[in-house]
């Protein structure tokens, strides 16, 4: 299958689990609050892994200079992060906003990576797939709960939570597809490594503390479960 239809299938999956998340806490509140821990830390454990095992050595078969992407990628990541936080310290209307924009970009870069990692490679696109679209149940069940906080009734927050989170992801998927066909493998492999770096800053910095802010009892067996995931994944794919 080429690297198009895997994009449509993950990204359309991606959406379809980030709408699935903001009707469960919509509709079951309280079990959506006790499940979505789970979901974060069995997502983090294939997220720090998929890119350390398969994606980082790929990017650097292609280019010996991706490691240095790889950091850029962490770097943005991380001063983007500390931008949001900063913004978020203001009332609640604000608040709301600030974290809609941080999730807004957060869901198109979910959207690109799916066009750079397939169009590198299917296996590793559909490891680093499968660790992007767990994630997404607890992003759409967060962005519900963020609107709902800012002063959104429960009808506009989770209309307002699809559009934001869930669809984004798609749309970025097909802005970045056509332009990757344009560049080199030397470029592919830079893109790649920073692709690397911004899913290991979004599961050590972005998932992993918020599960154990939140810790409940057998989280940390998801986590490890999500790792052995992503082992089994490599292992039997080669």
């Amino acid at each position: 299958m080429s690297a198009f239809y895997w994009i449509l299938i993950f990204a359309l999956g991606a959406m379809l689990v980030n709408s699935v998340g903001i009707w469960v806490i919509y509709k079951y509140k309280d079990w959506a609050e006790r499940a979505k821990v789970y979901f974060m830390c069995f997502a983090a454990g294939v997220l720090i892994s998929s890119p350390l095992i398969m994606a980082f050595p790929e990017a650097l078969q292609k280019n010996s200079y991706a490691g240095f992407a790889a950091l850029a990628g962490f770097i943005f990541m991380f001063f983007s992060n500390k931008l949001i936080k900063y913004k978020t310290k203001q009332e609640e209307l604000a608040f709301g906003i600030t974290a809609i924009e941080g999730i807004f970009i957060h869901s198109l870069i979910d959207g690109i990576i799916y066009a750079v990692i397939f169009s590198v490679s299917p296996f590793v696109g559909i490891l680093t797939g499968i660790g992007l679209i767990v994630h997404e149940f607890a992003e759409g069940a967060i962005t519900f709960s963020v609107l709902l906080k800012s002063g959104l009734s429960d009808k506009k927050a989770a209309l307002y939570a699809f559009f934001v989170a869930a669809l984004t992801t798609p749309i970025g998927a097909f802005i970045a597809y056509p332009l990757i066909s344009f560049f080199s493998d030397k470029t592919l492999g830079l893109m790649l490594g920073f692709v690397a770096g911004v899913l290991v800053y979004v599961s050590a910095s972005h998932l992993l503390p918020g599960a154990e802010e939140h810790e409940k009892k057998h989280s940390n067996i998801a986590f490890v479960l999500g790792i052995l995931f992503a082992l089994f994944i490599m292992f039997t794919g080669h």
